[in-house]
């Protein structure tokens, strides 16, 4: 490198990489390391990422094989920290160029890691920061801990320097190193629960930044700053914003999530659009990957506990003394990016995170009165379920699950009207209620599922989340009623195909024993099971609120025919003494009132029938769990084969990356959600 432009091509020859690996020692306060700093790399594109490893990867084999004669690797490290200490007066002072050269240092550090962490174990990794300028194979033997004091300074750089035009860059690349860091799982079989880095960030001098690098990660989320104009800086502005270091991180970055959305190898990736603020990005990859280490052997990870008891800024009761690294942050500005985000991943992930874990953060968005700005997004992803992963669409539905645990959600999204919803396509909708556009939208996804990816975890989700709010069904749009009973006709019909197959494949058992019978059964079982839950959410609806939902009445009466088969089935006795009984009344109320009725007359005389109909001949259900629809327990059994694995949705994993990489989500200490009639 040095004071010229380097490009890819020339890095394997370029002088000052070659003395930096090679067999010479070079002292901390040699004039080399301003000369080897004083280069500016123009950012390389995604398809150059590969051929920029393969340029590096010489001079790294080089720098492995020679550092514990040279210990140039700790030589380099401590001119970085002896930089960073004057950083802070450097970006007040505007010092352009010392800034700059900080930033290559940092450049570099990562570059070399990224190799060392694929190519070694963490206690190689460690020793080769031991290594000092002596005879081969010696390294200090004092108490300075250099991976140890990096990861401080990485710390302290992240939340201590001003974010500022000159100092973007370096906090990008500050942060992104401590993903690369954190990137040893990747290359591990086994999950980590002793790594030597989450040892350092879990105790000793790193642990009182806790709070304060959660806070700083947050705020940078939700500020979205965007990188600075060109000229901004010394060296030259990177087409996309964010560096060479930055692109090298975002690989990094890009593999650790699709450890945290399982994706998987051999899983489709989403589309990654353009990054407007590569900081917040970062600052987000950063703080998932924190907030889901696994726990130290003798403490809980202080990142998630700090995730767990933040507060809002206008909140001004005492934090208890029990609750360590406990902050304040502003809840509405927090609230407002996480809606606005909505369209990436790690932005969907994070927002399960906190509605799940801090119950602060729960409780605020609960109250609020514009929850249609945070739900409207949820139901877009769901929506555009062909064009979304696997994991993305299960957080959103784990999202409603939490929301619609709770009645007020229930009742207030029937009472926020909506007006030309464009991204919904199948009808026009001039005007609906949040909750019916909930509803119809879930039955969507449930039909989508029933004709492609036939997950039946998909479909126990999402008749978890209408059951949850069934009682408190208002106003049902007439799109949203016929929807719901044509759900049931096509599950109806899906049964009763079933069961002919099963009886002509019994029949043909009797002249053939030798050929082994499909599992109808099985199959059978599992479509009855569906359809109860649809029915008991149909039952739910008209035993707490039939006089609030005519246009549901109507369809169960139009479509009466279809709940004829279901009354003497022994499965649905129970289920079907309240339908029938609402279905058998309104109907001897129209045959009074004469044939070729209107809509509007039929609806008037549902209207009239709801004031007369004796509300204890209605008999609720008794309450209970109905364990198999909650959502912890479908990702258990998603995840059957795999015990070790704590992760979402691992039916969409490969099985060589699940079984190594569950400390990231743990969605396995869900609580339980509720599925109440």
């Amino acid at each position: 490198m040095g004071s010229n432009s380097s490009r890819i091509g020339d890095l394997p020859k370029n002088e000052y990489l070659k003395k930096l690996s090679g067999t010479e020692s070079i002292s901390e306060n040699d004039p080399f390391w301003n000369q080897l700093l004083s280069f500016s790399f123009p950012a390389p594109t995604s398809s150059e990422l590969k051929l920029l490893e393969e340029a590096t990867i010489s001079v790294c084999r080089s720098l492995v094989e020679n550092n514990p004669r040279t210990g140039n690797l700790g030589a380099l490290i401590k001119v970085f920290l002896s930089r960073t200490k004057e950083l802070k007066l450097s970006a007040e002072c505007q010092n352009h160029i010392f800034i700059w050269q900080t930033h290559n240092a940092l450049f570099i550090i990562c570059c070399l890691l990224k190799v060392f962490i694929c190519q070694m174990s963490e206690e190689e990794l460690q020793l080769h920061f031991t290594y000092e300028e002596k005879s081969p194979g010696n390294y200090s033997s004092d108490s300075e801990d250099l991976l140890e004091e990096l990861l401080c300074c990485l710390m302290q750089l992240i939340t201590d320097i001003p974010l500022l035009d000159i100092t973007y860059e370096i906090s990008v690349e500050a942060i992104s190193t401590m993903v690369v860091f954190l990137s040893c799982q990747l290359f591990h079989k086994e999950v980590l629960r002793q790594s030597i880095s989450h040892k350092y960030l879990m105790r000793g001098p790193c642990l009182p930044y806790t709070s304060k690098l959660v806070k700083t990660l947050l705020y940078n989320f939700i500020r979205q700053e965007k990188p600075p104009p060109p000229g901004a800086h010394v060296f030259p502005q990177q087409s996309d914003g964010g560096g060479l270091l930055y692109g090298l991180a975002s690989g990094v970055a890009t593999g650790l999530w699709t450890v945290f959305t399982l994706g998987g190898v051999g899983s489709k990736a989403a589309a990654s659009p353009e990054l407007s603020s590569p900081l917040a990005n970062q600052s987000l990859l950063l703080l998932l990957v924190l907030a889901n280490l696994t726990d130290a052997s003798d403490a809980p990870n202080p990142y998630r506990q700090a995730i767990m008891s933040f507060k809002n800024t206008q909140d001004s009761s005492p934090f208890p003394s029990s609750i360590p690294h406990a902050f304040q942050i502003n809840f509405n500005s927090l609230y407002t990016a996480l809606c606005e985000q909505q369209t990436s991943d790690q932005a969907t992930l994070l927002l399960y995170t906190l509605l799940h874990q801090n119950s602060n953060i729960r409780t605020y968005m609960l109250a609020r009165t514009d929850m249609e700005n945070l739900v409207l997004p949820i139901l877009e992803i769901l929506y555009h379920v062909e064009e979304r992963n696997s994991h993305h669409v299960y957080m959103a539905l784990i999202i409603l699950l939490i929301l619609t645990e709770d009645d007020g959600f229930n009742r207030s999204i029937h009472e926020v009207i909506l007006k030309n919803i464009t991204w919904y396509s199948e009808r026009v909708l001039t005007e609906i209620s949040l909750g019916s556009l909930l509803i119809l939208v879930v039955i969507r996804t449930i039909q989508y599922n029933m004709t492609r990816t036939r997950d039946k975890y998909l479909h126990t989700n999402c008749l978890a989340a209408l059951a949850n709010m069934s009682a408190q069904f208002r106003s049902l749009h007439q799109y949203a009623a016929q929807r719901i009973i044509s759900l049931f006709s096509l599950l109806s019909k899906k049964h009763n195909k079933v069961l002919e197959q099963a009886t002509q494949s019994l029949r043909g058992s009797l002249s053939s024993n030798d050929v082994p019978l499909p599992d109808y059964a099985q199959d059978l079982n599992v479509i009855e099971e569906v359809i109860r839950m649809m029915l008991e959410i149909i039952n739910s609806c008209l035993t707490n609120s039939l006089h609030h939902n005519p246009n549901l009445v109507y369809a169960l009466l139009y479509k009466r025919d279809l709940f004829e088969q279901f009354r003497t089935h022994p499965s649905f006795q129970d289920i079907m003494q309240n339908i029938d009984l609402v279905i058998s009344f309104f109907s001897s109320r129209l045959l009074q009132a004469g044939a070729e009725l209107s809509v509007e007359r039929v609806l008037e005389i549902i209207k009239q029938g709801v004031v007369a109909l004796p509300k204890d001949r209605l008999k609720p259900l008794a309450d209970r769990q109905v364990d198999r629809v909650l959502a912890c327990q479908a990702f258990v059994h998603a995840a059957s084969g795999f015990s070790q694995f704590h992760g979402l949705s691992v039916r969409f994993a490969s099985q060589d990356v699940c079984t190594h990489l569950s400390l990231y989500i743990n969605l396995h200490r869900h609580h339980h959600h509720r599925y109440h009639l």
